[in-house]
C-alpha cells in the first residue's frame, strides 16, 4: 500500500499544529486580557470552529486564489499555495486554530490571578509573568490544546481539499484518501486508511487524558 498519504497528514499535522500553537497561545493570552470588543474578536476567532469546512475552504480560495489578495501577492514572486502541501497546512491551520486557542484561552482565564498579582508586586513585567507565571501554571490546558488541535488537523478534510485538492503523493492526504477509496470502490483501501487515523487520533486522546490524569493527581498531591 502506498503510504503517502500517512507522511503527507503526518507532515501538514505537525505542521498546522506548529503554527496553530503559537498563534493560538499569542491570541489567547491578548484576549483574555481585553476589555473592549472581547466578544466581537472571540467570536470572529472562533468561527471556522463552527463554519463547514467547505466554507472555510471557499473563503481561503477566496483570499489565496489567483484573483485574492494575497494570492495576487504570490503570483508577483513566483510563489502559490493553491494545490500545494503548504496550501494543506493552511487549512489545517485554521480549522485547528479556534480548538488551540479556546483551550488556551480557558486555561489562562482559570488560573490564580492572585500568581499574576504576586509577580507585579514583585516588580516582575509581563512578558516574565506571561514565561515564568502564566505559561508553566496553564500547561495542562495548552498541552491538551495541541493535542486536540493535532487530532483535528490530522482529520481535516474539506477545507484542505478545497484549497490544496486531492493530487496522489502531493497532497492526498489520509482524509482524501478514503473518500477517493470509497468513490472508487476500494472498501479494503479505505478501511486500511480508517484504520490507520483511528488509531493515531485514538492515541492522541489517550495520551492527553493520561497528561490530564498525571497533572490532577500532582495538584491533589500538592492540596494533600
Amino acid at each position: 500500500m502506498n503510504l503517502s498519504p500517512l507522511y503527507i497528514s503526518l507532515k501538514v499535522a505537525l505542521s498546522a499544529t506548529f503554527v496553530a500553537f503559537f498563534a493560538g497561545i499569542y491570541a489567547a493570552h491578548k484576549i483574555a486580557n481585553m476589555r473592549r470588543l472581547k466578544g466581537l474578536l472571540d467570536g470572529l476567532l472562533t468561527l471556522p470552529m463552527v463554519l463547514p469546512p467547505t466554507v472555510v475552504g471557499f473563503f481561503l480560495l477566496l483570499i489565496f486564489g489567483k484573483n485574492g489578495l494575497l494570492g495576487q501577492f504570490l503570483a508577483s514572486i513566483g510563489a502559490s499555495v493553491v494545490f500545494t502541501w503548504q496550501g494543506a497546512v493552511i487549512a489545517a491551520g485554521v480549522v485547528a486554530f479556534p480548538l488551540m486557542y479556546r483551550t488556551a484561552r480557558g486555561a489562562f482565564e482559570q488560573m490564580d490571578q492572585n500568581l499574576i498579582y504576586a509577580g507585579r508586586t514583585l516588580g516582575m513585567g509581563e512578558i516574565k509573568i506571561f514565561w515564568k507565571i502564566i505559561l508553566p501554571n496553564s500547561w495542562p490546558g495548552i498541552v491538551s490544546g495541541t493535542i486536540l488541535a493535532f487530532a483535528r488537523a490530522l482529520g481535516e478534510f474539506g477545507a484542505t481539499s478545497m484549497l490544496a485538492g486531492n493530487i496522489p503523493g502531493k497532497t492526498q492526504t489520509m482524509s482524501l484518501a478514503i473518500y477517493s477509496a470509497v468513490a472508487g470502490n476500494n472498501r479494503e483501501k479505505a478501511y486500511a486508511w480508517v484504520a490507520v487515523i483511528m488509531a493515531i487520533s485514538f492515541a492522541s486522546m489517550f495520551l492527553m487524558n493520561l497528561l490530564t490524569g498525571l497533572q490532577s493527581r500532582g495538584r491533589n498531591r500538592r492540596a494533600g
